[in-house]
């Protein structure tokens, strides 16, 4: 393989809002490491810099829905519309159609506080309750929870560890019930285990955190009358999929010299998913799941290609390297290389294996959502959970068959295997001078410009072709990273869920943070990035050309600049400021049945918990943010399902504060004192029986 990495820059800082027992457990502490994209290609913050103020933004935003309505094209050069540039109004000043009045629809309920408490803490009016916790048996003969005499065999047969993306997917046949598709996107050892002791960790704990990784299929009932949800043990659809089950390689680089192991001299068979983060639901009734941060459970590592995933060179902080040597880089190089992809599973057939997917390209995998083009082709959007780094879209370019039959079903799962993958290149539109990252607004008023999906590779069933020059097409969807390096793609502040509306068309992109933006070497603010020193986040609407899903270009604004709205940095889509809770760190995002956008936190700034939260994205009311839950003590708001009658939500990692321990735990969530804390699976409902927010 040829050397295709730069040299490794200066270490960055530690994120805000995590603790260091998160950044320890669930990324490796990333963010303490050096930056893994040391390309000297434009960071997206210098872009929003460049680009329209906020007021600009609004205005563009207004301008672009006309334009699609019209069958016009949207611009994609970072040009505003000429009817974008008029009846300007002063920044955080009301849209003209405001007029006060209720909530938009789908978020008419009172918003919950920031608080601190060690609780879901729901609005007034609303009932909850757990739906299945960490270790519960779901599988035919697991036994049940025993956290002091948990086994990797009892663990195999349980929901497992510190859910994440959740999909809730109808089962016909079974009236009131529906299939529950989970991640298990790592674990917590010292959580986990009394005693642990991470220096010398046994083979049995080993065995049990394996079983914990992965994905969990169950069946849930409801109860009609008070809106409960509940498992259903030993249901025949209930699945386990964890570190240690048999995965198919699909795509163009199934088979390839790169991804051969010892184990796997074929190149096409890998056993296990790591670190699964968000994911989505696919139209022909398939789940996707994100491999993300897979760098840290793989030790020794020297290449150049391995520092830009973030690959250590020493020992892993779980230290499994001891106990499987396939992950021991220096053993067994190529093993790393079959971690990093989206991961499709048939929640359907639990017989059934489930597939890696190369064509849609190897990083830090937050999630993928798909959108249809509008002969029926699949588009999956995908942003690479890494401070600098990038925005992805596949296309591809073989229609969905629609119907329930088995060659339907057989043509679909092949879908994901051929088209084009992209990156994103994004421009502003307003001089860089005016960009000073402060989130102080350019003369124009607003964040926003225009873009270029740049292709990197096609695959075909005759084979795959790269598009970036100096590297194979093998090498593109190993090395996806380092294309998009070459490319000149912009570096953005950890691009995480993406979500097309299912109403508009209008992509929207969570922007978790970056606090090492414009830190010493680091690129500073950009018009697309526009603070350094990001420690909230924000949220990018990205709306393609002639609302196209397989368009090459796109235009760009900033709808929400998280933070305390009292921080003239702020901005939430022009609604006032003083009529929005605060938010901070937006992860993963969903859409209701109203075409409201839905935000789940992690890792807040603003010194309360993190949550989940509702925003209009249409109308009179465009901005109105309002907060619907907060989570415990240490823990992550996932998952957001958002139902006309009910929203569920995982809650990940609580109690996870630095120093704490199963002696010493800093929550005591679910079950109160004197239980283990345990993640887990809430749902949330009108107690009246109504529909969500109405």
């Amino acid at each position: 393989m040829r050397d295709l990495l730069p040299l490794i820059g200066p270490t960055g800082s530690h994120p805000g809002g995590r603790s260091a027992m998160t950044c320890r457990y669930r990324c490796g502490d990333a963010c303490f490491h050096a930056v893994p994209n040391t390309s000297t290609n434009e960071y997206a913050g210098d872009v929003i810099a460049g680009a329209l103020g906020r007021r600009s933004m609004m205005r563009a935003a207004a301008a672009v829905t006309v334009a699609a309505a019209a069958g016009t094209a949207v611009v994609g050069t970072g040009a505003a519309p000429a009817a974008a540039r008029t009846a300007e109004r002063a920044p955080g000043a009301a849209p003209e159609s405001f007029t006060g009045g209720r909530a938009a629809r789908g978020l008419r309920f009172t918003p919950v506080a920031p608080n601190t408490a060690d609780a879901v803490t729901v609005p007034e009016g609303y009932g909850q309750n757990v739906v299945i916790r960490w270790g519960e048996p779901i599988l035919r003969g697991a036994p049940g929870f025993d956290p002091d005499r948990q086994t990797a065999a009892a663990q195999a047969g349980q929901f497992g560890y510190n859910n994440d993306f959740l999909a809730l997917l109808p089962l016909p046949g079974e009236r009131g019930r529906q299939l529950l598709v989970a991640n298990h996107e790592y674990t917590d050892e010292i959580l986990m285990f009394k005693g642990y002791d991470p220096a010398a960790p046994t083979r049995e704990q080993v065995e049990v955190a394996w079983a914990a990784h992965g994905l969990g299929v169950v069946v849930v009932e409801e109860d009609r009358r008070s809106g409960r949800l509940t498992a259903v043990p030993r249901h025949r659809l209930n699945r386990r999929v964890t570190a240690t089950t048999e995965f198919e390689v699909t795509g163009p680089a199934a088979g390839s010299a790169l991804l051969r192991t010892s184990a796997d001299p074929t190149g096409r068979k890998v056993l296990g998913t790591l670190n699964n983060c968000a994911g989505g639901e696919t139209p022909w009734g398939t789940t996707l799941h994100g491999e993300e941060n897979f760098n840290q459970y793989f030790a020794n590592a020297s290449r150049t290609t391995d520092a830009r995933y973030g690959i250590g060179t020493g020992a892993t902080e779980r230290k499994w390297e001891r106990f499987d040597q396939r992950f021991d880089v220096a053993r067994e190089p190529n093993e790393v290389h079959r971690f990093g992809y989206i991961v499709e599973l048939d929640p359907y057939d639990p017989g059934s294996k489930p597939r890696k997917r190369t064509a849609l390209g190897r990083f830090k995998h937050e999630g993928a959502t798909i959108r249809l083009t509008d002969d029926g082709r699949p588009v999956a959007y995908s942003g690479d959970d890494e401070r600098f780094d990038y925005l992805y879209k596949f296309v591809g370019s073989k229609r969905m068959r629609h119907g329930s039959s088995r060659a339907a079903r057989e043509h679909n799962l092949t879908l994901l295997d051929e088209g084009t993958l992209y990156v994103a290149r994004l421009t502003g539109d307003s001089p860089a001078i005016e960009i000073d990252g402060t989130g102080r607004l350019p003369a124009d008023g607003e964040f926003d410009g225009g873009g270029t999906w740049i292709p990197l590779a096609t695959a075909t069933a005759k084979g795959a072709v790269s598009h970036v020059e100096g590297m194979t097409a093998e090498e593109v969807y190993v090395f996806t990273r380092l294309a998009g390096d070459k490319v000149g793609a912009t570096k953005m502040d950890r691009p995480e869920d993406v979500q097309p509306s299912p109403r508009t068309g209008k992509v929207y992109v969570a922007l978790t943070n970056n606090t090492n933006r414009g830190v010493g070497s680091n690129a500073k603010a950009d018009e697309a990035n526009p603070r350094n020193a990001n420690k909230h986040g924000h949220i990018l609407e990205l709306t393609e050309r002639r609302n196209r899903a397989d368009a090459t270009s796109f235009g760009w604004s900033l709808f929400l600049v998280a933070g305390d709205p009292k921080d003239p940095a702020t901005y939430f889509a022009g609604f006032p400021k003083d009529r929005v809770s605060q938010i901070s760190c937006p992860d993963n995002v969903a859409f209701d049945p109203h075409g409201n956008l839905w935000i789940s936190t992690d890792g807040a700034q603003l010194g309360s918990h993190d949550g989940l939260f509702g925003v209009a994205t249409t109308g009179g009311r465009r901005g109105e943010l309002k907060q619907f839950l907060t989570v415990p003590k240490g823990a992550e708001t996932c998952g957001p399902i958002v139902q006309d009658r009910r929203v569920l939500v995982a809650v990940q990692h609580p109690g996870e504060i630095t120093g704490a321990t199963v002696e010493n735990p800093a929550s005591t969530w679910p079950d109160g004192p004197g239980r283990i804390v345990r993640p887990a699976v809430v749902a949330v409902w009108r107690k009246d029986g109504g529909d969500i927010g109405v």
